[in-house]
């Protein structure tokens, strides 16, 4: 398995960007001479040498961000184009900037509100409310693999090879951007370590484009850790304020939510997205939620896994934990009296919704009945403070237009084509069980191509959709040569495989092609897909509404005199709908819930408002979990398929098993100690 950083090619040249020194002003000169000294540097390219504007943007005068790329050096080595890069010095006129939330220049502008019911009104006949404001904190992605980018331009066709979960839109972006036909780009990222999503299209490869076009040789950039923390995306500090209320049964009348988020000038991270997963938790028929955003001098905010419901859950589901000692009721008890069957903002129906069978199943296997209600009355032997928590997740369910080609050779080969990125989740497992489970094929020469524009129009891998998207479209590839093979026969009975079938009847292969489309969608859609347009949809259908769902247990102790926090065990049962690949499956869960710990204990991006660039911004700084902070962690797969939401019945699992992990750990720390704690990463000098 090899990425994109691992290929060679003869000839090769190497770049690295010069990152922008000051946060915000404009660049009056960019001094090329002492990097043009550095033996083995071969050229550098400043704003001057692409259009401008671009857009998408590429090297620009203008500075928007702390890290900015201003110029781009090329050299023999690395080596040198490091040396280059460092003897760059560019003269800059600075302006005053913004970079934090409390900064004096951050600007508010309101969002789109999410509002159903009467929930101001209702709110106030409640029998108890809780008030309160928690914050989750600016977070990095930092995948293991580093944004890697090799342009390659012969022949006046330029392939690029790219740790990419959106190849098309990369292709169309470096099109845009260097304003070159479309038809004369190819990308390629086949294997990807790592995304969460971070690894969209980045400004680095229009660079690298550029650059081997104008040397006519491959050009290789891989940005250091440092820079990506600068340059690609990253989860947006948020504040929560939650009103919510129930009546004496534990039925929640109402819930008011409020959300400010950090923002770039010109961000495409939607601030009323908070309100689109997190409201259809419970049958809650009375909801305000309203948003805003603060426009900040820093690079752009993005998806990351969880994205908005992972700091909204975390939100909701302390302050409905907060809500049940309110009460008097037991936590999980609360949220089974809230259930539902219907999507609390539309009225359609749920295709399913099995967070009850999770809280059900996770009470069982937690042993939760042996939980003693009041805040720090369980102790552990050895004196440690002990607490259990809980919380709900939820996702959408969401699906994209996909386009399969599935060819079987005589000669024992086999290859499917389709839309979709492996980032680690499974998808070629998936795929792969789909075709062995109704065609008789060779295991060892069936060759899965995605994420190749050059293969099968490439949809961006996102949003928990990429299994309910290419899952179907496999089973409509099985079905499609089952019947194709039919016809072939013609009711002879021929032995063997169906490699061996080929031979004996004396056909070199056969190839069947499939289009599949998400329920609701029109062929429009694939016409959007073939044309490298976004034709993602989900949650809402026509008709109904879907959703994956989880609950996760945590226990906690607490050391009494030091405070010191430690995780024994987790358990997480998650509904996927069916579960195609138990195995990745699992997997997915078992790193979410890791990830679910980290972003409740350790994970925070330091950022220094004086400058407006990351003080942590590598791994040793930038703490994650490791395997000393996780302990048990007992995962559950309800395995139950939803006919509604595709003919597979599977639904997204990635991001849904990390949602509300954060909520159940803070849960567990007040059960412990008594001390709420509403704001992320909980750290010792929080307790005590």
């Amino acid at each position: 398995m090899r990425y994109a950083a691992d290929l060679q090619f003869t000839g090769m040249l190497y770049a690295m960007t010069v990152p922008a020194g000051i946060a915000k002003g404009r660049i009056s000169s960019v001094p090329t001479d002492a990097a043009m000294r550095v033996p083995g540097v071969v050229r550098v390219l400043t704003p001057s040498d692409f259009p401008t504007p671009a857009s998408p943007p590429t090297l620009e005068f203008e500075v928007a961000y702390r890290g900015q790329p201003v110029a781009l050096v090329i050299a023999q080595t690395l080596e040198a184009a490091i040396e280059g890069a460092e003897a760059i010095r560019p003269l800059y006129e600075p302006v005053p900037f913004a970079s934090v939330l409390d900064s004096a220049g951050a600007r508010r502008i309101p969002a789109e509100a999410v509002t159903f019911g009467s929930a101001d009104s209702v709110l106030a006949s409640a029998t108890r409310t809780i008030e309160a404001t928690y914050e989750s904190p600016t977070q990095h992605h930092n995948p293991i693999e580093l944004i890697a980018t090799i342009a390659v331009f012969t022949g006046g066709q330029l392939v690029i090879h790219e740790s990419s979960q959106d190849t098309q839109g990369v292709k169309n972006a470096v099109s845009a951007a260097l304003g070159i036909d479309p038809t004369r780009v190819d990308v390629k990222g086949s294997t990807i370590g790592g995304s969460f999503g971070q690894k969209e299209t980045q400004r680095q490869t229009a660079l690298v484009a550029h650059a081997a076009m104008l040397t006519g040789r491959p050009v290789k950039l891989v940005q250091t850790r440092g820079q990506i923390f600068h340059t690609a995306t990253y989860r947006p500090n948020s504040l929560h304020h939650i009103r919510v209320g129930a009546d004496p049964a534990g039925r929640i009348v109402a819930l008011l939510h409020d959300v400010v988020q950090e923002q770039s000038e010109g961000g495409y991270y939607p601030a009323e997205e908070h309100h689109k997963d997190a409201t259809r938790l419970y049958g809650i028929g009375n909801y305000h939620g309203t948003a805003a955003n603060l426009v900040l001098d820093r690079n752009a905010p993005g998806y990351m896994r969880g994205t908005h419901s992972q700091p909204s859950v975390f939100a909701m589901e302390s302050a409905i934990d907060e809500l049940s000692y309110e009460l008097g009721m037991d936590p999980v008890q609360l949220r089974l009296a809230n259930g539902t069957t219907v999507d609390p903002q539309n009225g359609r129906t749920l295709s399913s919704r099995s967070l009850d069978a999770c809280l059900t199943e996770g009470t069982r296997r937690f042993g939760w009945s042996r939980r003693t209600p009041e805040p720090l009355s369980m102790r552990a032997t050895n004196g440690a403070l002990v607490g259990w928590g809980v919380a709900s997740g939820i996702f959408q369910s969401a699906a994209t237009p996909a386009i399969a080609t599935l060819r079987i050779g005589a000669d024992g080969s086999s290859r499917f084509t389709v839309s979709g990125h492996e980032m680690g989740q499974g998808m070629r497992n998936v795929i792969v069980a789909i075709l062995l489970s109704g065609l008789d094929l060779d295991e060892e020469r069936l060759e899965i191509a995605i994420a190749d524009t050059t293969v099968a129009p490439q949809h961006m891998t996102a949003g928990s959709w990429g299994t309910a998207s290419v899952a179907p479209a496999a089973a409509s590839a099985v079905e499609t040569m089952q019947s194709a093979f039919a016809r072939l026969l013609d009711g002879r009975a021929v032995a063997g495989n169906l490699h061996r079938q080929l031979a004996t009847l004396r056909r070199p292969f056969l190839q069947v092609e499939v289009s599949q489309l998400a329920p609701g969608q029109t062929v429009d859609a694939l016409e959007s897909l073939r044309q490298g347009g976004f034709a993602a949809i989900g949650p809402e259908y026509p008709g109904f509404t879907s959703h994956s769902y989880s609950a996760h247990f945590v226990e906690v102790h607490v050391e009494p005199r030091t405070r010191r926090l430690r995780i024994p065990r987790v358990v997480t049962i998650a509904d996927c709908g069916r579960v195609v690949s138990p195995r990745t499956a699992a997997s997915q869960v078992y790193g979410q819930v890791v990830w679910g710990v980290s972003h409740a204990l350790l994970e925070a991006t330091e950022i220094d408002p004086r400058y407006g660039g990351y003080l942590n911004n590598d791994l040793a700084d930038y703490v994650v979990a490791v395997n000393a902070d996780i302990g048990e962690i007992d995962v559950g797969l309800l395995d139950e398929p939803d006919p509604m939401a595709n003919s597979v019945g599977v639904k997204g699992l990635g991001q849904s098993a990390m949602v509300g992990v954060s909520a159940a750990v803070a849960n567990a720390v007040f059960h412990a100690t008594g001390i709420r704690v509403r704001k992320l990463p909980i750290r010792v000098e929080d307790l005590l």
